[in-house]
């Protein structure tokens, strides 16, 4: 598993040695007056590229320029659009761009400088500057090769970006590079841990990756086992976990960087390694995907990996329920009842709105570290991709004031967040005839159905819920990142607790 670090350079661009220059433009007919000399010295390839129209500077646009002189062995310019809309997002956005062409380079490009010309940057800080070019690189640059026969061809893995700055804020922007650094290996564990294939990435597999950040940061472990489940009363995670050969777990992980008394934040991450849908079983068409069903475990995963490198000052707590979800001769079946964690009972409606009932279990558990505010994360229901598309997670709550902090963490991370209400008119889709609710209230208003059997379950905390199955991964390449995961919630959940540590 490789990552991308980022190094800060502030030498004049015209004396930067590298294989590759990447230069992020905004829209325009001219040179910025910032790249005049760079242009100078690399023989005019750049001004040529601008005024002739080969390159715009439109977003995801780029042109790979060979010079005629300079210390810069191949310049490529990207586009961030227009010149009044550039923010951290277009710039993180660039950054991925000139990765993903990077590692195509192959060979010399697994080291690349990057630079935003300064008229550009549209008040984007120095220390902003230093976090998100690193994280878009670490994006645009990931690629999962390691079950496939070596090519022919083979492209090196990009392994660092250099930021080039002004030395009057290559302090700030150094700051905001060693967040990118940490927010890098946390997404490239999560994307790791996404792509796996479901005979890799099993409940225990999940387990015994959350030992090793245990092990490697110091935080508190705890995975209770299917007998420990049964013995703390966990009947909805027991009865998704019914069906399958593969033993289920309950991962606790606990980091203390407050002290013991400060109230934590708790992240709660879904973690179906396999959803077959159950005896509701789903088409065969795509079921090959569901490997992706524990995208909510691997974000609070990689958070912990971003927490164990930047050590801020909060308590934070990480939940993940853990199981396959699979027909069997004992598998639960539609019209079966089981009893929560929380003592209510459900009436399974349908077996494949199974991470619901996993979550509603962790949910009643956290009750006990009194928390601050709690987040879930999973990828909960299909009808969210029909409402958002691939392009926004769905966000419910409690708390309308956790959810606009959610929101503005989204923004922050690049990974935007929608809200859809929770009004008591909804409680009505879940009235089960012999239970206290059911689990599926039908097609109509399936994802703020989702939000309100869960929200059955939260009592006497602040609560968001994150439904993410429309932007855990991508069914097809983009200009910005290759096809598969995407690692979604942890650069959100680094921007959410930072700002709580005041960080």
């Amino acid at each position: 598993m490789s990552k991308v670090n980022g190094t800060v350079v502030s030498t004049p661009l015209a004396q930067v040695t590298t294989p590759l220059l990447a230069l992020a433009l905004p829209q325009g007919g001219t040179v910025p007056p910032s790249l005049v000399e760079l242009d100078r010295a690399v023989g005019g390839v750049v001004g040529r590229a601008i005024t002739s129209g080969d390159f715009k500077g439109k977003r995801d646009e780029s042109a790979l320029l060979y010079p005629g002189g300079g210390k810069a062995e191949r310049v490529l310019l990207v586009g961030l659009g227009k010149p009044g809309e550039v923010t951290r997002s277009s710039i993180r956005r660039a950054a991925a761009v000139a990765a993903k062409r990077a590692r195509s380079l192959g060979a010399g490009a697994q080291h690349f400088a990057f630079a935003v010309a300064r008229e550009a940057r549209n008040g984007v800080a120095g220390k902003d500057l230093g976090q998100v070019v690193v994280e878009g690189a670490a994006q645009g640059a990931w690629a999962f090769t390691e079950l496939k026969a070596a090519p022919e061809d083979p492209k090196p893995d990009v392994e660092s970006v250099a930021i080039v700055c002004d030395p009057q804020e290559a302090k700030d922007v150094g700051a905001g590079q060693r967040i990118g650094d940490a927010v890098a290996a946390g997404h490239a564990l999560a994307r790791y841990l996404q792509i796996q294939p479901g005979n890799v990435c099993t409940p225990s597999y999940l387990a015994d990756r959350a030992k090793q950040l245990a092990d490697a940061y110091g935080f508190t472990l705890t995975t209770l086992d299917r007998a420990a489940m049964r013995q703390e009363g966990m009947g909805a995670l027991l009865a998704v976990a019914q069906g399958t050969e593969q033993e289920p777990r309950f991962i606790v992980l606990e980091y203390r960087g407050a002290g013991d008394a400060a109230p934590p934040i708790v992240l709660v991450g879904k973690g179906v390694t396999f959803d077959s849908g159950g005896i509701s079983i789903k088409p065969a068409q795509n079921m090959e995907d569901m490997k992706f069903d524990m995208s909510g475990a691997a974000a609070v995963l990689g958070t912990f990996e971003v927490l164990g490198a930047l050590k801020p000052k909060l308590n934070v707590v990480g939940l993940i329920p853990a199981t396959e979800n699979l027909p069997s001769g004992t598998a639960v079946k539609p019209g079966d009842v089981v009893k929560s964690h929380f003592g209510k009972t459900i009436e399974i409606i349908n077996t494949d709105a199974e991470g619901r009932l996993i979550l509603c279990d962790a949910l009643s558990f956290v009750r006990r570290f009194k928390p601050a505010a709690v987040l879930d994360i999973a990828t909960l229901t299909g009808a969210v991709v029909v409402a958002l598309g691939q392009v926004a997670i769905g966000a419910m709550g409690n708390d309308e004031a956790l959810v606009s902090e959610v929101r503005e963490a989204g923004e922050r991370a690049g990974e935007r967040c929608w809200p859809l209400p929770l009004w008591d008119e909804y409680r009505e889709l879940l009235k089960s005839d012999i239970a206290d609710v059911k689990n599926s209230g039908g097609r109509g208003a399936g994802t703020i159905a989702g939000g309100w059997f869960l929200r059955e379950f939260v009592d006497g905390y602040p609560w968001v819920h994150l439904d993410i199955a429309g932007t855990a991964y991508t069914d097809g390449e983009g200009p910005h990142q290759v096809k598969g995961p995407t690692a979604v919630g942890v650069r959100l959940f680094t921007e959410f607790i930072l700002k709580r540590a005041g960080a």
